[in-house]
């Protein structure tokens, strides 16, 4: 889940969802960036836990503010 934040523009919260995130498009990026905009958070992307840490990892990385990773 990646939380809306003051200092992460749109163009690169897209762009690092884009990059990182498989099957997301840059369009999609750009619409998950509305949401997160909107909406103050948004679920990126669900699955194996495993590849969740390791997204969750490098969206971190990249800047992004991120909620704490769920498991269950």
């Amino acid at each position: 889940m990646v939380l809306n934040d003051n200092h992460n523009t749109f163009d690169h919260v897209a762009e690092t969802l884009a990059r990182v995130l498989p099957g997301m498009s840059l369009a999609d990026g750009y619409r998950s960036a509305d949401k997160i905009h909107h909406m103050g958070l948004a679920v990126v992307w669900s699955g194996p836990k495993e590849d969740a840490e390791d997204y969750w990892t490098q969206l971190d990385d990249a800047g992004l503010t991120m909620a704490p990773l769920e498991c269950g």
